[in-house]
């Protein structure tokens, strides 16, 4: 294939590259997909997939080991076994992998298994596995490279005591105590799955409330239910040193009161992300960044016209469904037609922590910060019937909305499948509903999302089931 022509260049099969080709192919382009590891990229072998499927194992085990009287039933002598639920980690990404594989094939798109770097604005060369290089060109190419834990200076990732959730996806023993620096949806969800298998669990969080980016009213109900959990977070709190010792790790940490030493057999750094941008040949071709991440504008177009880039490369918002949803938008782009300009207020967020949180837009406090006047609508799980029925009603839905213009401006979740629950409101933002369109919307009873709808009422000061 050297010197082959092509439409498209995608180098990166995660989730927004693997989507972005098939949608190149959708449209009859001729795509070429580059990935140096693994189909499918973080989300699906070391990330977002592995991370469910053991939540889900978690969940299991909380409700034998802890939740079976409510249900009406007890278990003796439960063995619970974290190397069997990394196992199933394992297969479920494998089977997903093995699935974009199957969709390569099906939509004819070429692959590439090597490293992709930028010759020229319509070039990428490929160092292939075997050492031997291919050059393609194209009319547009599409860096989906993603991005990899950013870790604390000083501080050496072994794989063994000090790991970034990479490592931790690849254990197969459970730690019995660990050190979570960063308490943001990847550090939660490792406290989560944890210690529901029984380690003692600590969070460190430099910032003053877990969850930093979210809500601080749905953080502050949600730390209330991880103590409950017996998951200890430490906020306000600062790492000043990881060390190993012959059995663990000590993480020297200080906060308002002074300085004091956290002990554990690992610590987990997940304090956030950096680009994969080194040694794509962006200077070669002059492709802008700012601190490694690729500068786009809202068509995902670098300064080079006929270069994109997409997902977490550029640090709009590094999720997964981000990236696809980037990815199509791309493509779409170059296709020359004429799709929605990116939008971060209208990208929902989730941490699949019990209970979820699940959010898109504005919290309470930046909305009441930046427009003249708020009204917001809050109903909580407590009598909802679907969520008494199920055992899991805490938490509430909370809706932002504009008083002038009666636009949703943003919301949040807290409670059971908060994830699955959230799309109805975003899809209202999105067409401009007003929360009193959905509160009119027939919702079905008993559902979950009828504290939804109950919540657009409030915004009017008129929730039904509250006195």
């Amino acid at each position: 294939m050297a010197g082959s022509e092509y439409d498209v260049v995608v180098v990166g099969a995660g989730p927004g590259g693997y989507v972005a080709a098939i949608r190149a192919a959708q449209l009859g382009m001729r795509v070429v997909l580059v990935e140096r590891e693994s189909l499918g990229g973080v989300c699906l072998n070391w990330g977002c997939i592995p991370t469910k499927a053991l939540l889900r194992n978690a969940d299991v085990a909380r409700l034998v080991t802890a939740g079976g009287k409510t249900f009406g039933f007890s278990v003796e002598n439960v063995q619970l076994d974290y190397g069997e639920a990394v196992e199933r980690s394992r297969q479920v990404s494998a089977r997903l992998v093995k699935g974009v594989g199957a969709l390569m094939k099906g939509n004819n798109i070429d692959v590439l298994i090597g490293h992709g770097r930028l010759k020229s604005p319509t070039e990428v060369e490929v160092t292939l596995a075997d050492g031997g290089t291919q050059t393609l060109s194209a009319g547009a190419i599409i860096l989906a490279t993603g991005a990899r834990a950013r870790t604390i200076p000083g501080v050496e990732v072994d794989g063994e005591r000090v790991l970034t959730s990479r490592e931790a996806l690849e254990r197969r023993t459970l730690p019995k105590s660990a050190v979570i620096i960063g308490a943001g949806p990847i550090g939660l969800e490792f406290a989560t799955v944890w210690s529901s298998y029984g380690a003692d669990v600590q969070v460190v969080e430099m910032l003053d409330h877990i969850l930093p980016a979210e809500d601080e009213e749905a953080a502050a109900e949600l730390g209330r239910y991880l103590r409950r959990q017996k998951i200890k977070a430490l906020t306000s709190t600062r790492v000043q040193s990881v060390t190993r010792t012959e059995s663990g790790v000590v993480v020297h940490v200080q906060d308002s009161k002074g300085e004091s030493d956290l002990e554990a057999e690992v610590a987990l750094i997940a304090i956030g992300v950096r680009p994969n941008s080194e040694d794509l040949g962006l200077e070669t071709v002059g492709v802008g960044v700012d601190r490694g991440w690729v500068k786009v504008d809202d068509m995902m177009r670098t300064n080079i016209p006929t270069i994109y880039a997409i997902g977490d490369l550029n640090g709009r918002l590094p999720l997964a469904h981000v990236a696809s949803a980037q990815g199509i938008l791309a493509v779409e782009a170059i296709a020359g037609h004429a799709p929605t300009p990116f939008n971060r207020q209208l990208m929902p967020r989730g941490t699949y922590t019990s209970p979820q949180v699940a959010s898109f837009g504005m919290s309470e406090a930046e909305a009441r910060s930046q427009l003249s006047e708020v009204v917001v609508g809050k109903f909580p799980f407590l009598p909802n019937g679907k969520a008494l029925a199920l055992g899991e009603n805490e938490g509430f839905v909370k809706i932002v909305s504009d008083a002038q213009s009666h636009e949703i401006v943003g919301a949040v979740i807290v409670g059971p499948e908060a994830t699955e629950i959230l799309p109805e409101l975003v899809l209202a933002a999105q067409w401009e509903l007003t929360p009193e369109e959905i509160a009119n919307a027939v919702h079905a009873h008993p559902t979950l999302n009828e504290a939804v709808m109950e919540a657009a009422h409030g915004v009017f000061g008129k929730p039904i089931h509250t006195i």
